[in-house]
This record gives C-alpha cells, sequence and structure tokens, in this order.
C-alpha cells in the first residue's frame, strides 16, 4: 500500500496523514528529534514497541523521503532525519506542546514508564561543570517491581551512560524516588523542592555533590509551557 491509498483523498493534510499518523510513528518521529541515530537508541524510547514493528516503520519512513538510512560507525545503520524530516520537527514539538497544556495530568500520569522516563532523564542530564572525575548515580524505584526498581546513571567526563544492571562502580548519590513523583517533577506538574518535602523523593549523598546533581536535572522539553488544564 502507499502514499494515498488508505484515505483515498487529494488533500495534502490526508496525504500527510498517511505519513505520520501510523500507529507509533510520531513517537519513532520524537525519539529521531531528539538526537537518537541507531536503533537500539529509537527502542529505548520506545520500549513498548516490537521491534518488528519498529524496523517497519522505519523502512516506511524511509520509502517516504523522512529519514535516510546510512552506514554509521561499527557497522550499525544510522537513521537521520532528511530536510523533509526536519521539516516535521516543530509539528511533533508542537502536538507535544499542546498535549502537555491541555490533556489532563492525571490521564498523563496513569501511563507510568520507568524505562522511558529514566531515558528521557539521561539524554537531558547536563553535568555543568563536568565532574573531574566518574560520578555514579543510583535511582532506586522502591514501589516498583525488583526487575524495574534501580537504574544507574554513571556520568563521565564525555558522556553519561544509562545502566540496568549494576555497573560495579562506587554510587556517590542515591536517589530514591516515587515513579509519579519523579515523572511528575519531570513533567514540570511539581517542583522537586516540593517533592523533596513531601518525602515523595530523597537525594542522600554529599551534601555539596547532592546540590550539584538537582542542578545537572533538567526537566522535559515541555515542562515550561504553560498549562490550560489543572
Amino acid at each position: 500500500m502507499g502514499i494515498g491509498d488508505i484515505y483515498g483523498q487529494f488533500c495534502p493534510v490526508a496525504m500527510a496523514s498517511e505519513v505520520v499518523c501510523n500507529r507509533w510513528t510520531p513517537l519513532v518521529l520524537r525519539e529521531l528529534i531528539s538526537g537518537s541515530t541507531r536503533f537500539n537508541e529509537i527502542r529505548r524510547g520506545v520500549p513498548k514497541m516490537s521491534p518488528t514493528l519498529l524496523s517497519k516503520r522505519l523502512k516506511e519512513l524511509e520509502a517516504a523521503g523522512v529519514i535516510d538510512a546510512r552506514p554509521g560507525q561499527g557497522g550499525h545503520t544510522e537513521y537521520r532525519l532528511t530536510e523533509s524530516g526536519e521539516e516535521l520537527r516543530p509539528l511533533i514539538v508542537g502536538l507535544g506542546s499542546w498535549g502537555h497544556r491541555w490533556i489532563e495530568s492525571e490521564l498523563s500520569l496513569r501511563n507510568l514508564d520507568p524505562s522511558l522516563l529514566m531515558w528521557d532523564i539521561r539524554r537531558n542530564f547536563e553535568p555543568d561543570p563536568r565532574p573531574d572525575n566518574r560520578c555514579t548515580i543510583q535511582f532506586l524505584y522502591p514501589g516498583l517491581a525488583e526487575r524495574y526498581q534501580d537504574w544507574w546513571l554513571v556520568v563521565g567526563r564525555d558522556d553519561v551512560d544509562l545502566c540496568r544492571v549494576d555497573p560495579g562502580f562506587d554510587v556517590d548519590i542515591v536517589i530514591s524516588a516515587d515513579l509519579r513523583a519523579l515523572t511528575s517533577v519531570w513533567m514540570g506538574l511539581t517542583g522537586l523542592t516540593e517533592e523533596i518535602a513531601a518525602g515523595r523523593i530523597a537525594i542522600d549523598g554529599a551534601p555539596r555533590l547532592a546540590r550539584q546533581v538537582q542542578s545537572w536535572f533538567k526537566l522535559s522539553v515541555f515542562a515550561h509551557d504553560p498549562r490550560k488544564v489543572p
């Protein structure tokens, strides 16, 4: 089935919708716009999407001229937005901004996902200044099933790695949190200080480093959009 076969209308809205509005496609575009280039990186942003369907959507976007697939370092295929794909950036960002402003927060906070939250935190984590030595931050979610409880961010001089398995380094900071509370902070619905005061988030470690880590923790790109609903 090609472009124009689903709705059978010449209208540009219908034609564009056949490319952009397939199930999961906007989220795949979100990941590409956020800087993910490799298959496994994109998967980390859409953990509930099957690898088979992700592969299919990437091929569809390539066929539509939205992305290029090219060999990258180590023989891995890298996916890059074309000029056509870049023009979708304001559309996807605008869709997210609309959702943040107009969708009831209680509905959003029903869909808690530690994998997506930690991946978002990792790619927006901005250590400034960078620590002279490696800094390991453990995130602990006591209320979740055991396999989702522990996550680690390893901050080096040049990168930040997200680990699902204990990397084996001494832990400098432990952030123990209720998943809903940390998601709410990430989305800009509540403040970190507010959640700490309420006992739903705790940051343990050397006081100076704990303060630095709080400043490294950046919010969602949509967090500062003014809300239109309570």
